[in-house]
């Protein structure tokens, strides 16, 4: 059972204390990390001392570290439409603001230099309930963050996210389309496509640009309404054998990386973690 696509996870997903973790993932065949919250604090908030032992940590593993999942425009836009509360805000020990983002992304740019990664996942803020009168400012914000990109070597990694203004494909599109940087790509998040109200495949999926697909996040649930309820990967309403084959099919080299969500059984988030991660084992290798 060889992945056909390389398989990661954010850390946290398992736990956020980061030996632990990688224990977990590098028994699984999982060969790259992505960075969020670490030992109780958000990935932007280690000190250098800790980020050089999580460095060491995840070499030590015989890992890569792939992206920093920052909390870049994950905040509220001043003067934008109301926001829409029927979305959860998670915010993942991360209590930025507006005013934060350029500091922020500085430093962002600072520790993937140092992690020796190429991907910065950023989002769009806050979803409004007019997520397009949001565009001119995503797009700015975007735009300049890819320019500042380019001059380091590193990619802008946009999650569509269903609690900000980017969530569906056809949103993640027409955004892509007005910031034509090379160093801004999409992280592509099925299950937020469809926690936004799109379908995510075939439908959502076919309307991205394939070739700034850069990375790939792997969850699984249904709705109840506009409440998500998450499961196992591979058991609920995505399908993912379908997404992935599409994937390999349109030349997708990136990471397949495992974002849980699902508390587990008997809110066992670790054993949850291990079960979605070798069904993602599974799903790479068919």
């Amino acid at each position: 059972m060889t992945p056909k696509l390389r398989i990661a996870s954010i850390t946290d997903e398992f736990t956020p204390d980061l030996g632990p973790a990688l224990d977990a993932m590098a028994g699984i065949g999982m060969t790259g990390a992505e960075l969020r919250v670490l030992w109780g604090k958000n990935i932007m908030d280690l000190t250098r001392e800790e980020l050089r032992t999580a460095k060491q940590l995840v070499t030590d593993h015989g890992m890569e570290v792939i992206s920093i999942a920052s909390p870049i425009l994950k905040c509220v836009l001043p003067g934008a439409p109301d926001i829409d509360s029927r979305f959860q805000h998670d915010i993942f020990a991360s209590k930025h603001t507006f005013d934060d983002q350029p500091r922020l992304a500085d430093h962002a740019f600072g520790i993937a230099e140092q992690m020796g990664c190429r991907i910065i996942r950023v989002f769009s803020y806050w979803r409004t309930i007019e997520p397009k009168k949001t565009y001119p400012a995503v797009v700015e914000a975007l735009t300049w963050l890819s320019e500042k990109a380019a001059k380091h070597n590193l990619i802008i990694g946009l999650e569509n996210e269903h609690a900000c203004n980017v969530a569906t494909a056809t949103e993640s599109a027409e955004v892509l389309a007005q910031v034509p940087n090379k160093n801004l790509m999409l992280v592509w998040d099925p299950a937020n496509c469809l926690v936004s109200g799109e379908s995510p495949f075939p439908e959502g999926y076919s309307k991205l640009p394939k070739n700034r697909i850069v990375h790939v996040h792997t969850k699984d649930c249904h709705l109840e309404g506009h409440k998500p309820i998450w499961g196992p990967l591979g058991t609920r309403a995505i399908d993912w054998k379908g997404q992935i084959a599409a994937l390999r099919a349109d030349g997708y080299t990136g990471w397949l990386s495992l974002e849980t969500h699902w508390p587990g059984p008997d809110s066992n988030k670790f054993l949850g973690s291990t079960i979605c991660a070798w069904n993602l084992r599974g799903l790479a290798s068919a």
